[in-house]
């Protein structure tokens, strides 16, 4: 049986914790290989990547800005009309080699 680190993480936690007799809490949702990013989009465009397999694949580079730190992040496809400009938009996604394919989009 094979266990992430995550879960060992936490296990590790547990026991620690128990042992100095404080109170532990473990709240959320635990979705293995999704990841998300959030922020006020400020840059979005398209553009073709050279993917692993040498075909072109088209990525949409989205910049959001956070507490005065931007971060870009590469998403499959043509996603321009999923990322309204000035917009604070948090994305959910599972990271690829190329890119990351796109599991939910909340505009907050």
């Amino acid at each position: 049986m094979k266990l992430s680190r995550s879960f060992l993480l936490v296990i590790c936690m547990i026991v620690a914790l128990t042992g100095c007799d404080g109170v532990f809490f473990v709240g959320g949702a635990f979705n293995p290989g999704t990841s998300s990013i959030s922020g006020v989009v400020s840059i979005v465009q398209i553009s073709a990547v050279v993917g692993d397999s040498g075909t072109t694949v088209q990525v949409t580079f989205v910049t959001f800005q956070r507490d005065g730190v931007s971060s870009t992040m590469g998403f499959c496809g043509d996603q321009r009309d999923r990322f309204p400009m000035q917009q604070a938009v948090r994305a959910n996604f599972t990271p690829g080699q190329t890119c990351a394919s796109i599991v939910t989009i909340v505009i907050t």
